[in-house]
């Protein structure tokens, strides 16, 4: 009787799970119920796989309300009717239209519209009565609605507990207080389950409206096929034998073009990857992810390809990866096999400003009908919410600050609003809040995908699934990850900058000629990485610098041990340690020497807990990959779980491995297994930077103003123009005659661009420099605002960042006679000139700019200066007792230093307490890093951006000096001249 139940996907208004929904129906012996979230679909696959482990017949459907109205409710009466619920959502989602008034006419599913509702009723349509609307029907003629009334009895919550949840979720969705929330706003306490036989009784007078309820879902049949599902695209080609046929012909191309015609352990790799792909019928996937891929190279995009899938020697020679799976011992099993739970993964990697084009192509050439962004669900996890159920409460601010301060929680704890607010939290926790949009995933689907999703259009503007990447696992799907990062948009414009600055053509995939460049790999191991893809950080050039890294196997190594699991787990130091002490390291075994010498005896990746569990505990490659994510906790069941636990230790047994040592090493792998890292993963990323390296080490200038016009990376803009001065540009300020919106770079001027100042409108940094074009170089002040129509207020931005110093007048002369040519005026004129009159000139005396007046301009509008450096803005000319170059020559003293402050990492000691690692940059422009021990720092040292005093004693880690920060104080910049 239950045809409009409601889960927590009805999102802030639903307040019971998929699963809670079904025990609590099974509970009171109900037998079939359909599901009808708000606007929405996102819970009915699940909702089928649920309710048939309970025995229920599950039935889909939707609530269709607009501005919070009920308009009616679609219930399907088998998958086709499902898809026409999803499809008529999804039409005006994607229209962001609002939904009509009255749905089509349905051929597969019916409608039922509330009590009340007016319009004569078609075949398919019926009226859904509420128990305590029942009196409405007294003394009143049936005739014409003896077959059209059905039993309406909404389910929204399960008890009072869940009716104050659901009033809280109304009262965070409508930005208003608890007490504030009408009725019409929120569900009645009675829309829950009611007792067995209670709703029964109270149609008891209108049996009629029973049998009519039940007739109508007894004709539904939810006919979803059961089990796991394969729902992407079945083939490429059209079938499956072609498939087979073009993934062989272009598997062995491809392995000529990487590998030559005589590697036979190559080809003998190649033919036994290519019977897996086969059998488990992943053929087209893999032709799918080839075709994107050739697609963007035909339009001269970059892309890298990561995940598990560049342990694959058949994505190798296709060109997805860069990886090579041989010569880094990769094993595909860790990528595909026969028990695989969850699908492939190939992580394709493009600029960000390209990426938008690869998915354009994917859906116009898989259609919209079939392919669909993947989306994803935010919960109400983020301790943010606190805040929120605390405004709903009408608490004041100063009492919500209290409750977010961490340094309060001792006090907190004990406070009865506050333990009130925290079960409210407790009870939202792990539920869905917002529906999103995946980081990069696309499915592509076999049959149109509205057969199990409604699709929506968020900001990204593609049509977008209503679940997240676990439920299409769950469904049957496999998704493509289409990913952009700023990494490659450094290479891609770089290698354009250095065409059009020095015509020159470069070949950045010659990654193998790169690895072997002396001038690269000095440049790795004295960590001079700033710019460069996953290795500018400080830790990672710490990390670099103490290993001493001078080749790609210990850059891919060093990806891995960077990781917070392994560094915090000790096994990085140890890592280091054995690094630079091969000969001293202690293995437990000689297989473990075997198989872990390359990693000096310490296990670094993924791969390391297969082979150890393939030739030591002498498990098969499936059984120790199932092993491997078991670890991870991603295990199907414990039972199977356990059972190949105790396989690896048989194995081990049958092999004559002793049994304290096979104790020892199921240790390790144990403990580490949990984090480990995919080295394909860290290949791929050390294959990047190598391209990054080796556009900085020949293409310097090129390459920074690559990096600038990428959105930079892990630091400040103002570093990367730093950097880009340091490789022997001469940077000068946005210039109208100049600039380009982004950096531009002739020779060895390079330009900042306009997009860098503050306040300045985005249509101005694209009209300045296209007038230019057209019309030619600008005259003088009177000519550009005349040509531009700029208004006053932008007038004055440009002239106080210096882009009008062409006309070879002072700031301060120029903004007087802007005045004089705008007046007060702040828009600009919006009709031509018809006549040219001559401005009157002013004799007016010399205005002079300072110098210390321009960089404070600086300072304001590009958040850096460049006239002067922030050493020069000190009050004080000291500079530190030492320098950079000289802290290996100071071990174990204490110095002073000043240091212009780069960035800071926060970590927690194991006794909760904090402590700071801070980076700056000496007064020659070197960097040096310093350590900020609780005991010394009790409270936040930091005060911003500036120069600070740094006292405390040299420490040396490996070879990599840093300070032991002891006493630390920011210094004074002069005063500001127009302030003063």
């Amino acid at each position: 009787m239950y045809l409009n139940i409601h889960s927590h996907y009805s999102l802030r208004y639903g307040t019971l799970s998929i699963k809670t929904l079904v025990e609590e129906a099974q509970a009171r012996g109900i037998t079939q119920m359909v599901l009808t979230d708000i606007n929405n679909s996102t819970g009915v696959m699940e909702f089928m796989r649920e309710c048939r482990k309970k025995q229920i017949k599950p039935i889909g459907g939707m609530e269709f309300r607009r501005d919070k109205k009920l308009l009616y409710i679609g219930i399907a009466q088998n998958r086709e009717g499902m898809k026409e619920l999803n499809d008529f959502l999804t039409e005006y989602n994607l229209a962001q239209r609002e939904l009509p008034d009255l749905p089509p006419e349905f051929k597969n599913a019916y409608t039922i519209y509330p009590f009340g509702h007016k319009q004569e009723l078609k075949g398919n349509e019926y009226i859904g009565i509420r128990f305590d609307e029942l009196h409405q029907l007294y003394n009143k003629t049936l005739d014409a609605l003896q077959h059209k009334l059905l039993v309406l009895q909404p389910v929204f919550v399960a008890g009072k507990i869940g009716y104050r949840l659901h009033e809280y979720l109304r009262g965070i969705d409508l930005n208003t207080l608890i007490t504030m929330v009408e009725q019409e706003d929120k569900c009645k306490s009675t829309d829950l389950f009611l007792k067995p036989g209670e709703l029964e009784a109270k149609f008891v007078k209108y049996a009629f409206i029973l049998d009519n309820t039940r007739k109508l879902m007894d004709s539904c049949v939810m006919d979803y096929p059961e089990g796991k599902l394969k729902l992407n695209r079945k083939n490429f080609t059209g079938n499956a034998r072609d498939d087979q046929s073009l993934l062989e012909k272009l598997a062995m191309e491809g392995m000529l073009y990487r590998y030559g015609d005589k590697n036979k352990e190559a080809l003998r790799r190649l033919k036994k990857e290519l019977k897996v792909v086969v059998d488990l019928d992943f053929c087209a996937y893999f032709l799918i992810t080839n075709d994107i891929i050739q697609y963007s190279m035909r339009r001269g995009y970059y892309h890298v390809g990561r995940g598990s899938g560049a342990n694959s020697i058949v994505a190798y020679c296709l060109r997805i990866t860069d990886v090579d799976p041989i010569a880094l011992d990769l094993y595909f099993e860790r990528f595909l096999n026969a028990e695989r739970t969850s699908p492939p993964d190939f992580d394709l990697d493009f600029s960000w400003d390209e990426r938008e084009d690869v998915q354009d192509y994917i859906f116009k050439r898989y259609g919209r009908e079939h392919t669909a962004l993947l989306g994803t669900m935010t919960t109400f996890k983020d301790r943010s919410i606190i805040r929120e159920i605390g405004k709903v409460m009408g608490l004041p601010k100063t009492e919500i600050d209290g409750f977010t301060d961490p340094s309060r929680s001792a006090a907190n704890r004990n406070n009865d609003t506050f333990k009130k607010i925290m079960l409210i939290y407790e009870l939202m926790g792990n539920m869905p809040n917002q529906r999103s949009i995946h980081a990069g995933g696309v499915l592509i689907s076999e049959e149109p995908i509205t057969y199990y999703t409604a699709l929506d259009l968020p900001p990204k503007g593609m049509p977008t699934v209503q679940w997240d990447m676990y439920e299409a696992e769950e469904i049957g799907y496999d998704k493509y990850d289409i990913l952009s990062q700023r990494g490659i948009g450094h290479i891609k414009e770089t290698v354009k900058l250095v065409l059009q600055n020095q015509q020159k053509h470069i070949d950045i995939h010659q990654v193998r000629a790169f690895m072997k460049d002396p001038n690269l790999n000095n440049r790795l191991k004295t960590g001079d990485t700033i710019g460069c893809f996953y290795i500018e950080s400080p830790a990672m050039r710490q990390l670099l610098s103490k290993l001493n890294c001078d080749n790609y196997l210990t850059l891919v190594a060093a990806s891995s041990i960077i990781r917070p699991g392994v560094a915090q787990s000790g096994m990085m130091k140890t890592y280091i340690q054995n690094y630079h002490q091969p000969d001293a390291v202690k293995y437990l075994h000689p297989v473990m020497e075997e198989k872990l010498k390359e990693t000096f005896g310490v296990m670094v990746y993924q791969e390391d807990v297969i082979k150890v569990c393939i030739h030591y505990g002498g498990m098969d490659g499936t059984d120790a990959d199932i092993l491997r994510r078991g670890m991870s906790g991603k295990y199907r069941s414990r039972v199977e779980f356990d059972r190949l636990v105790e396989k690896f230790h048989e194995g081990a047994g049958m092999l004559g491995r002793p049994v304290e040592i096979t104790k020892e090493v199921w240790r390790q792998v144990s403990s580490f297994a949990g984090y480990s890292f995919s080295k394909a993963h860290s290949a791929s990323f050390a294959v990047e930077s190598y391209q990054s390296l080796f556009l900085k080490t020949y293409y310097p200038k090129e390459f920074m103003v690559g990096v600038l016009n990428n959105y930079g990376g892990f630091y400040n803009r103002w570093l990367y123009v730093h950097e880009l001065k340091k490789a022997g540009a001469k940077v000068h300020l946005p210039c109208v005659n100049q600039s380009s919106a982004v950096v531009s770079i002739c020779g060895d001027e390079a330009y900042l661009g306009f997009t860098g100042i503050q306040g300045l409108e985005g249509k101005l940094m694209a009209l300045i420099p296209e007038e230019r074009r057209q019309g030619g170089a600008y005259v003088d002040l009177e000519d550009f605002v005349k040509r531009t129509e700029i208004g006053l207020e932008q007038a004055v931005v440009l002239i106080r960042c210096g882009a009008l110093r062409f006309t070879g007048k002072s700031k301060k002369t120029l903004l007087w006679e802007v005045h004089a040519l705008l007046g007060q005026k702040s828009k600009p004129n919006n009709h031509a000139e018809l006549f040219h009159l001559e401005v009157k000139k002013y004799a007016l005396p010399e205005l002079v700019n300072t110098k210390l007046e321009d960089a404070y301009h600086e300072l304001e509008l590009l958040g850096f200066p460049l006239s002067l450096s922030m050493f020069d803005l000190l009050k004080t000319p000291y500079r530190g007792e030492v320098k950079t170059k000289q802290l290996i020559s100071h071990i174990g003293r204490t110095v002073r230093m000043v240091g212009l402050y780069v960035c800071e990492k926060t970590v927690h000691t194991k006794n909760n307490k904090k402590m700071w690692f801070g980076t700056f940059l000496d007064a020659d422009g070197n960097f040096f890093d310093t350590t900020h021990f609780p005991n010394n720092t009790p409270i936040y040292p930091f005060r911003g951006t500036g120069c600070y005093l740094i006292q405390g004693k040299v420490v040396s880690d490996f070879g990599f000096p840093s300070v032991e920060v002891e006493r630390f104080a920011k210094l004074p910049i002069l005063d500001n001249p127009v302030m003063a």
